[in-house]
């Protein structure tokens, strides 16, 4: 069988191939072997302006050449590094073999060639790169996603902010809001989460096997190493890696940061099933309409059905996404002893979680888009709901100190339909001020909303 879409095992590969293409170039494989060049070049320059007599400062042609070995890694190129880890059954080895292979005919690399991965370990290479690799997917694909969801939810808060909004505590009709309160309510925590997302400091450690530049300070024992890494790993692209200096570590960066990252999407992700159930909800009331799409099918049977499959789409994929990212950082800052390799295998399935998320945030902004808000389905909904007033009334009497305030209205309102004439006509009985009574005959379910309009308008 040949691969294809319709072969492909996992369906972020398969049927949604096309929608995860921005997040394939920063997360797959070919991505983390760019990201490894990236680095061991990065570290190469940086070498060769250290000060050491055996290798001096690179060319400004050898400079040149050697960031382009990075900004113009292509497919062919990760081929190549493909076929020489088939002869050394390590894949790091394979990318410095590459690199060094790409030296031929120049001699002022060739004569500093084995200052390519100059007392490195693997996971100097590997840490880095991963981090380089979260750094671009969360640039480029993550926060401008969640961005884009914040500013169409805001938008729709402003927009519905006063259109007033039948509430459903515990499923029972409750006090009013407004249908711009209940989105707004959902930016403000998507704000706070986004925030949480792009505060987190993605680490990078290149410090040898162990932690402690043993190999390093073997080769010049008088020199600062800990400064140098610092400032290769601090030094912004593409001279640097742009990322955070990590100064303790075992073999393997501790990878607490992922875990405060991926922990901060499943947050996110968190937040937004559940105001992707809401809207199934508020679809299956009436109270939104999905624009329909010509040629589109809700049924195989039923040919009235229009679903609210974006929202489904977004519920399911948000939920496997969490459970791989809360996989991933429960994992990762786990190790034995100074190393041991059941990171290494879970890390290469960021992709895929991160995948996920994307392909639901996709989802999300398809469905939000369809929508179309059904004003006089929300208007019927609170015009039989007159019960709700039965809160404001009590409220008053109380206030005027009138005895059993609540009692009275429990009993007049429970379980029973409650009319606009028999509240009307218990208020005009209450031994309240006129005045008060004028407000509250005034007031109906649809003007009971409090300051939901302006908190909407704020959000």
């Amino acid at each position: 069988m040949t691969f294809s879409t319709i072969s492909a095992l996992s369906p972020l590969d398969g049927r949604y191939a096309a929608k995860l293409a921005p997040l394939r170039p920063l997360m797959s494989e070919l991505g983390y072997m760019q990201r490894r060049v990236q680095v061991e070049v990065a570290w190469f320059i940086s070498l060769s302006d250290a000060g050491f007599a055996e290798f001096k400062p690179l060319s400004p042609g050898a400079r040149t050449y050697l960031l382009g070995l990075v900004k113009n890694f292509s497919e062919a190129d990760g081929r190549a590094i493909k076929e020489i880890e088939k002869t050394t059954n390590h894949d790091v080895k394979a990318v410095e073999y590459w690199i060094k292979s790409k030296f031929e005919a120049r001699p002022e690399l060739q004569s500093a060639a084995e200052f390519v991965h100059f007392a490195c370990t693997s996971e100097d290479i590997n840490n880095t790169s991963h981090a380089l690799q979260i750094k671009g997917a969360r640039e480029v694909v993550i926060l401008p996603a969640i961005d884009g969801l914040i500013s169409k939810l805001r938008e729709m808060a402003h927009t519905y902010a006063a259109v007033p909004m039948l509430s459903r505590t515990h499923g029972q009709t409750a006090s009013p809001t407004t249908v711009g309160k209940e989105i707004a309510n959902v930016v403000v925590r998507l704000v706070k989460a986004r925030e949480q997302i792009a505060a987190v400091k993605l680490m990078g450690k290149m410090n040898g096997a162990v932690g402690n530049y043993n190999a390093h300070l073997s080769a010049w024992p008088d020199f600062d190493w800990e400064a140098f890494s610092r400032k290769v790993i601090e030094t912004p692209e593409p001279l640097g890696l742009g990322l955070t200096f990590q100064p303790y570590s075992i073999q393997i960066e501790p990878h607490d940061y992922m875990a405060e990252l991926f922990d901060a999407v499943a947050r996110t992700n968190t937040i937004l099933i559940d105001w992707a159930r809401d809207v199934w909800g508020y679809v299956s009331l009436g109270y939104f309409k999905q624009r329909l799409k010509a040629g589109e099918i809700g049924s195989s049977t039923m040919p009235h059905k229009v679903n609210p499959i974006d929202f489904e789409n977004a519920e399911g994929n948000l939920g496997l996404a969490n459970a791989l990212l809360k996989h991933l950082s429960e994992k990762l800052p786990i190790s034995r002893w100074q190393r041991d390799l059941t990171d290494s295998t879970v890390l290469r399935n960021m992709g895929v979680a991160l995948g996920y998320a994307s392909l639901a945030y996709a989802s999300l902004m398809t469905g939000l888009n369809k929508l179309e808000l059904n004003e006089e389905a929300l208007a019927a909904d609170l015009d039989a709901s007159w019960e709700v007033l039965a809160e404001p009334i009590q409220t008053v009497m109380r206030r005027f100190g009138v005895q059993g305030a609540y009692e009275q209205l429990k009993d007049v309102t429970r379980g029973k339909t409650v009319t606009a004439e028999a509240l009307h006509g218990l208020i005009r009985s209450l031994a309240i001020p006129e005045e008060e009574k004028t407000r509250l005959l005034a007031m109906t379910p649809a003007s009971y909303i409090g300051i939901a309009a302006e908190l909407a308008r704020r959000a």
